[in-house]
């Protein structure tokens, strides 16, 4: 959905909400100038955009301990047999 309306001052939630939008280059430059000056001058803003590089940097350089063992058969019956029992024992309206 493209957004071409500049981003009000002060609206944090709107810049969160077209973050993908601008960082994907669908915003027209007068939004994408909005949104930049909006960073710029709001601390929340700063903060949340230097979180974001860092989470992005830490999963760029994440790497996974290995693939899980998968689960039996047997782990699998079992699983489903106590859901089954849970869900019977529910009473209505839970």
């Amino acid at each position: 959905m493209l957004h071409e309306s500049p981003l009000p001052p002060g609206d944090c939630a709107d810049l969160f909400a077209r973050l993908s939008e601008y960082l994907d280059g669908e915003l027209s430059p007068e939004a994408c100038q909005a949104m930049e000056q909006h960073i710029c001058d709001c601390p929340p803003c700063i903060e949340f955009i230097h979180s974001l590089r860092r989470t992005i940097d830490l999963c760029h350089h994440f790497e996974p301990a290995g693939t899980p063992t998968p689960v039996s058969g047997e782990a699998k019956r079992e699983l489903l047999s106590v859901l089954q029992r849970a869900l019977a024992a529910r009473t209505p309206g839970q």
